[in-house]
């Protein structure tokens, strides 16, 4: 199987976790446009969805789901029950790196807000240790080299993401070469950084499932202490 069709096996085994009649967060990348894909076919079973990109959003509204406000949604008291995304790297504690399609600030704001986190990958996005994909840092343009500055003293590599704009209309620093001993830890002192708006490490909340696709079959693993 090649990387397209192990996406596409990860995204129709994500079909199983998902809440009858419920809304569904939504994330973006590769792999969660096969999610839409195969979510076509399953659209009335679900009550709308929460995206994390206008580019999923536009992908939804094509496959005929309905696009809902996230605010409207928490205000009328609705919930979310599941949040499909997928990552650009996950350890074995289901922590992981976000943020290679630029929408991570969005992606974590409907992860919180969703009851379940299900993680769709394929088995190259499996590591034992963070840190070998780039770290995105989303950041205010007028702080962009404030922070790279302080990412180069963390003995980081940061490069401003050239020609991309988030949808927030903000930068993005891509940091390579960062030690990530502590995934948790360094979320937490890169976020409380001035002009930080967030950063793609997904620690202190991973994972609450994550589906893996590889050549031999399609995995589930489900996080210690996580709803299954």
């Amino acid at each position: 199987m090649d990387r397209n069709e192990l996406k596409r096996a990860a995204a129709h085994a994500a079909l199983d976790e998902l809440v009858e009649g419920a809304i569904v967060g939504v994330g973006s990348g590769s792999t969660v446009e096969s999610f839409i894909d195969a979510l076509r076919a399953r659209r009335e079973r679900v009550a709308g969805a929460v995206s994390s990109s206008e580019r999923s959003s536009e992908r939804l509204r094509a496959a005929g789901i309905e696009v809902l406000d996230l605010n409207r949604v928490l205000a009328q008291g609705r919930d979310i029950p599941v949040y499909v995304d997928g990552a650009d790297e996950i350890d074995g504690a289901l922590r992981m790196i976000k943020g290679g399609g630029g929408a991570l600030t969005r992606e974590k704001i409907v992860a919180a807000a969703c009851g379940r986190f299900v993680c769709i990958v394929d088995a190259s996005k499996c590591v034992a240790r963070l840190g070998r994909f780039p770290l995105p840092v989303e950041v205010i343009p007028m702080a962009c080299e404030l922070v790279a500055g302080r990412l180069r003293r963390l003995g980081g590599r940061p490069a401003v993401r050239e020609g991309f704009v988030t949808d927030n209309g903000n930068l993005i620093l891509d940091v390579a070469g960062l030690q990530i001993d502590d995934p948790a830890g360094l979320e937490s002192e890169l976020n409380q950084w001035p002009g930080v708006v967030t950063v793609g490490l997904f620690a202190r909340s991973g994972a609450d499932v994550v589906i893996i696709a590889s050549p031999e079959g399609v995995e589930r693993r489900a996080a210690s202490g996580a709803r299954a």
